[in-house]
């Protein structure tokens, strides 16, 4: 959805810019990657602590 309302708002302008679709794609999974990474870390940090 965000692709094909940047391609018809890129569409108006005299000097185009294409933006492929993968890039979308490659920028949700890089995100989801970096957000399991983040939350297994704070999840294993707070497994191995010393609950005294």
């Amino acid at each position: 959805m965000a692709w094909y309302f940047m391609h018809k708002w890129l569409e108006k302008f005299a000097y185009r810019v294409d933006i492929s679709w993968w890039l979308f794609v490659l920028a949700g999974l890089l995100a989801m990657l970096i957000a399991v990474l983040m939350v297994s870390f704070q999840a294993i940090k707070a497994a191995v602590v010393n609950p005294v």
